[in-house]
């Protein structure tokens, strides 16, 4: 009977340490010692629908290159060796013209798209070199399940592109600096222990959330901070009327206003949406985390509240760790 129970045994654990481990690992080093001298080739070499990860590790080097994942690339992870010195950069921006000569809009302006689900990067840094030319995004995530964790996201208007309903994203350990309206976009989105700059008096995020969806983005034991001339920074506006933005436990610098969120007023499309938008906080701590003097349509959550802000709840059942 042990023997028998052996032999039914042993293929399940081989499959599940198969499934654990990359079925394929590439190099992309510059100087020619890897796979590949850049990161797209890396990604295009990858078999379509694959069977399981797909390790690119980058070597360090400053890769200038517009970046896709399309949706037909799934399960790849992109692991640089120091965020450092590993860094992903283009200057593309809204009207800035590109290979047709036609203007280029906030949605292709993108330095890193996403498109397929279940990404993982690490160790990275991504950059849109473009500043004060117009909205000029550094990534832009589509895809479902994605996580990415040590990583800088650099770059000033709509810097952060979490788009599309149907996304669930995940950010641990990150640096995202920008201008206004920084972090954008439809996902479901947390943010967990991240440093978040503004480099300009404006507005942090811009929730785009559909009616249907429960949570947009969150942020977890965060940090705000801004420049030194910087002092006049709202936590949020509402791109569209159910934008939901949550802040649990954290830290806000002085620049952060006493009002906290704006009603983004003069959008003809759609007026009023102080009234439909869900914005809520969860000790705030440092100068900009007072919560007497926020706007009336924002909440404060009560202990109680807490215990629908879990990942598993955010995610509906999706365990990004």
């Amino acid at each position: 009977m042990k023997k028998l129970f052996v032999i039914l045994f042993l293929p399940i654990v081989q499959f599940l340490w198969g499934q654990s481990k990359p079925y394929i690992t590439l190099t992309v080093a510059q100087d020619g010692s890897g796979d590949f001298t850049t990161i797209q080739k890396a990604i295009n070499s990858v078999r379509d629908l694959g069977p399981a990860e797909a390790l690119i590790k980058i070597k360090t080097g400053i890769y200038h290159e517009k970046v896709i994942i399309p949706s037909s690339k799934h399960k790849i992870t992109l692991e640089g060796e120091n965020k450092s010195n590993t860094i992903i950069t283009n200057n593309d921006f809204s009207g800035k013209p590109d290979a047709f000569h036609e203007k280029m809009t906030t949605f292709n302006s993108y330095t890193l798209l996403v498109m397929g689900d279940d990404i993982k990067i690490s160790n990275l840094t991504i950059q849109n070199s473009s500043c004060n030319e117009g909205q000029a995004v550094s990534l832009h995530v589509e895809g479902d399940r994605f996580v990415i964790k040590n990583s800088d996201i650099l770059g000033c208007q709509d810097t952060l592109y979490s788009a599309s309903n149907h996304s669930r994203q995940y950010f641990e350990n990150c640096y995202i600096e920008g201008t206004t309206d920084f972090i954008f976009g439809q996902a479901t989105a947390v943010f967990k222990n991240c440093t978040i700059k503004s480099l300009a008096d404006s507005y942090i995020t811009a929730a785009a959330t559909e009616m249907d969806r429960k949570y947009g983005f969150v942020f977890f034991d965060c940090k705000l901070i801004a420049k030194d001339e910087v002092s006049k920074v709202y936590l949020g506006r509402p791109w569209r009327p159910y934008a939901k933005t949550v802040f649990i436990n954290t830290e806000m610098g002085k620049h952060i206003l006493p009002e906290g969120w704006n009603p983004w007023k003069g959008d003809k499309m759609f007026p009023d949406k102080e009234k439909t938008a869900y914005y809520a906080e969860y000790g705030s701590k440092s100068e900009g985390g007072n919560p007497s003097k926020r706007v009336s349509w924002s909440h404060q959550l009560t202990a109680k509240d807490l215990k629908n802000y879990t990942l598993e709840k955010i995610f509906d059942n999706w365990n990004p760790n």
